[in-house]
């Protein structure tokens, strides 16, 4: 499995989308901090920040007893980078000829 295939893989779901909702609202969330959002249990949650790690969008650290999550925002970039930027690039360039057109028109 790719990197781009874990990344969307873990996007795919609509509670990894919402921990890192969450983590991206206030980084640094305990397990019970997310878990305490969500209507599953402890395991789940568990699971689903696992996912989310190894697709590299959630980091985690240790601080004495626990552990702390943070968001790692650079796989969704690089997403955006290679599947979205490049199809809107075009689009865009295109509007700001045609403003640069009318403009000169008038």
């Amino acid at each position: 499995m790719t990197d781009d295939d874990r990344v969307f893989k873990a996007l795919a779901d609509p509670t990894r989308r919402f921990l890192l909702d969450l983590l991206f609202a206030r980084d640094g969330r305990t397990l019970s901090e997310l878990e305490s959002t969500l209507e599953m249990t402890r395991y789940g949650v568990m699971k689903h920040l696992r996912v989310l790690e190894e697709a590299g969008l959630v980091v985690s650290r240790r601080s004495g007893r626990e552990k702390f999550h943070f968001l790692n925002p650079v796989p969704i970039r690089l997403i955006h980078d290679r599947w979205i930027d490049k199809y809107t690039e075009r689009h865009v360039a295109a509007l700001v000829d045609l403003k640069n057109e009318l403009e000169d028109q008038s």
